[in-house]
């Protein structure tokens, strides 16, 4: 009886253990459990190109919101997921779907900690203050800038008024869930004087914390302890 307890313990271990290494390798997530709390911490990666209504290249690195948005659904309906952690290296991408993203991650009722690694690019500005908490690493860049359009674009008053009317989403959404006003943001966005050839800022780990986008600088063991923090007065408040 004790063997077959044993094998059947084993049996079960190895099955959570390759379930947890296909959900790293086809979806770049993780539930994270042992913890001093027992608290269950989704883990969600935000990395490459935010891909949209057009898909990429095979050899370009996406994180496509068809799979981020049924995968924050279930965040949010799941009852046994105390937390979320997103971890973000991305270059930008797909405007609507990175702002569609962004609103989720805003909207969700478990506390969430982001952390940007590498860099947080154009839509990944946004992205990067959608939860309770941001951090930043101290290597990590933030690009500012306005809205690029690619491809063959309709010069017509029509299609600037759009333009300028998506810009101002991203710029309402980046103040309302950070600390930098709307002047200040613009004037990182529309700045000529640094981005050769473009316009924009280039924020470099403690500038993005100063200019009032990111809380604070910290790597992974900081974002931990602040999601445990949000979770325990979160449980706390609740009882």
């Amino acid at each position: 009886m004790y063997q077959e307890n044993v094998c059947e313990k084993s049996f079960c271990k190895k099955e959570t253990e390759e379930k947890c290494n296909k959900q790293i390798m086809e979806m770049g997530q993780i539930d994270l459990s042992e913890n001093a709390y027992g608290y269950r911490i989704h883990l969600l990666n935000i990395i490459g190109e935010i891909e949209g209504h057009q898909c990429m290249g095979p050899m370009v690195k996406t994180t496509k919101y068809e799979h981020v948005l049924p995968e924050l659904a279930s965040v949010e309906e799941d009852q046994s997921i105390d937390g979320l952690l997103v971890l973000l290296n991305t270059v930008g991408g797909d405007v609507e779907a990175g702002l569609a993203i962004s609103e989720m991650i805003a909207s969700l009722s478990v506390p969430v900690v982001t952390l940007l690694l590498g860099g947080g690019h154009s839509i990944g500005v946004p992205l990067s203050v959608s939860g309770d908490y941001s951090f930043i690493v101290p290597t990590a860049t933030m690009i500012v800038h306005p809205i690029r359009m690619n491809g063959t674009v309709l010069g017509v008053k029509q299609n600037y008024e759009y333009i300028d009317r998506m810009q101002e989403r991203i710029i309402s959404f980046t103040c309302a869930h950070s600390q930098i006003s709307e002047k200040d943001l613009k004037a990182l966005m529309f700045n000529t004087k640094e981005l050769t050839k473009d316009v924009g800022s280039v924020l470099v780990g403690e500038e993005a914390v100063k200019k009032g986008i990111i809380k604070e600088i910290g790597g992974i063991h900081e974002a931990f302890c602040c999601l445990y923090t949000l979770i325990n007065e979160k449980k706390n408040s609740s009882i």
